[in-house]
């Protein structure tokens, strides 16, 4: 079996936010098979700021922008404090971002594994 394209990456550890449990299950799938290792998923906004406070930190976070009607903005915001870079996955593009946010790598729902891979790649300055 081959190494991913990104191995240099592998063993980084990805925070996962998502509210929809079959979604976190495929990007969880997704990020092992690309060589990540996952902390999460978080299906809720206070056990994703819990998550996001933790040390060692992520090394970067994939957050889906609505988690069950409250966004994940708060988690951002904590993650930004540590510097740890932030992937957002929406269904809205980068109108559903602060102004703040703006300039992070965005994943249009639905993705594939590809695109994960290259925003993961794009968030932590290896593009």
């Amino acid at each position: 079996m081959s190494e991913p394209e990104n191995a240099p990456l592998s063993g980084r550890r990805v925070l996962v936010v998502e509210d929809e449990l079959m979604i976190a299950m495929l990007v969880e799938e997704m990020l092992t098979e690309l060589g990540y290792a996952v902390i999460g998923p978080a299906h809720a906004l206070d056990t994703a700021l819990d998550l996001a406070r933790t040390d060692p930190a992520p090394d970067v976070a994939l957050l889906d922008v609505n988690l069950a009607g409250e966004p994940v903005f708060a988690v951002a915001d904590a993650l930004r404090q540590k510097g740890v870079p932030a992937i957002f996955s929406t269904g809205y593009g980068d109108v559903a971002l602060r102004e703040v946010d703006r300039g992070a790598p965005i994943l249009q729902k639905p993705f594939l594994a590809g695109d994960l891979a290259r925003a993961l790649t794009q968030a932590l300055g290896r593009a």
